[in-house]
């Protein structure tokens, strides 16, 4: 029977247990405890693990399988959303409000009772951004930030973490500028972690976890391909 492994807090960021090592039951689950600090989650995510949890949980990471992804390339822009893009105004910013960002991701939500984004996650987020390496990606209209989306840029890949919407198709268009910008820059993969009908219909898909890994573990190695949307 698999057990947990638990991560000391300040310990060596890089003492994750092998993919091997995940649960069965709760699926994906592959340790729990350590801390945010950048070492530690920039180390995750390399190596395709990610921090999701609830207040009052210890920090739990995750490798779940299948993994779901979007490859730039096979994003649907449906004639809709290219409509919506072209005529409802909106303007793409990037990292000029991502603690706004964040936050609205964090809000509560009708078919949810509560959030993931604790105030530790929060502020781990934030030291990524003044590192660098998280970004977001901001959907204004009349001078309003109306949607968005955040996530961490390690080589070639994307790891997306969230999104929100205050007008309809603003995350959307969000997203499809984060996706242009990839193709310019020349991001290989947008980590999509879990899989969901909205991103479904946008041309995510499932990859094993033996596929995921070994892409995301070269993809993430090569040198830092960001490009802010909304840039020439």
């Amino acid at each position: 029977m698999k057990r947990i492994t638990w991560l000391a807090p300040e310990g060596d960021p890089d003492a994750f247990p092998p993919a091997e090592a995940v649960l069965d039951d709760p699926p994906g689950l592959l340790a729990a405890g350590g801390d945010l600090r950048p070492a530690r989650l920039i180390a995750a995510y390399r190596r395709g693990i990610f921090p999701w949890y609830s207040p009052g949980q210890p920090i739990l990471w995750w490798c779940p399988d299948p993994r779901e992804v979007l490859l730039p390339e096979e994003f649907k822009r449906s004639r809709s959303l290219a409509k919506r893009e072209r005529n409802a105004g909106f303007e793409i910013r990037s990292d000029s409000a991502f603690e706004a960002v964040i936050d609205a991701c964090a809000a509560p939500r009708e078919s949810e009772s509560g959030t993931w984004i604790t105030a530790e996650m929060r502020a781990a987020y934030l030291a990524l951004h003044r590192l660098g390496i998280a970004h977001s990606i901001e959907t204004w209209q009349a001078g309003q930030l109306v949607g968005g989306l955040y996530g961490v840029q390690l080589g070639a890949v994307f790891f997306g973490e969230s999104m929100f919407s205050r007008e309809n198709d603003a995350s959307k268009v969000a997203l499809s500028a984060l996706v242009r910008a990839a193709l310019a820059g020349g991001t290989r993969l947008i980590d999509c972690q879990m899989r969901t009908r909205h991103l479904s219909s946008l041309g995510s898909r499932a990859l094993a976890r033996g596929e995921f890994l070994p892409i995301v573990t070269r993809y993430a190695a090569e040198s830092d391909r960001w490009r802010a949307p909304g840039t020439a």
